[in-house]
């Protein structure tokens, strides 16, 4: 799992990203990568979720992310294997991923 900070959701992000990683860190007891706050929708979107966005544009007719949360999981070969919006648990992803790594 790796997280990526955004601004870009009723400015939920305001703050530099030390203090948001310490803050998801003392509030939600996180082990994973926090990465720089990004842009993921829009002219400034990074080729990250450009990309991930165009191997999984979800349903609707924007491939945008709706809201934080979104999750992709990516294979260990960088195929990008399934997307989630933002209501999906960790714990229902978990659940899936022995079917989606076949």
């Amino acid at each position: 799992m790796l997280g990526f900070p955004c601004n870009q959701f009723g400015e939920q992000e305001p703050k530099p990203e030390a203090e948001i990683k310490a803050f998801v860190t003392d509030n939600f007891d996180i082990d994973f990568p926090m990465f720089s706050k990004i842009e993921v929708n829009g002219d400034g979107a990074c080729e990250l979720y450009q990309w991930l966005k165009s191997e999984q544009p979800g349903e609707g007719e924007s491939s945008d992310i709706a809201w934080n949360f979104t999750k992709f999981l990516v294979s260990g070969d960088g195929e990008v294997l399934a997307r989630f919006e933002p209501m999906t648990s960790p714990e229902d992803i978990a659940e899936q991923i022995p079917t989606l790594l076949g």
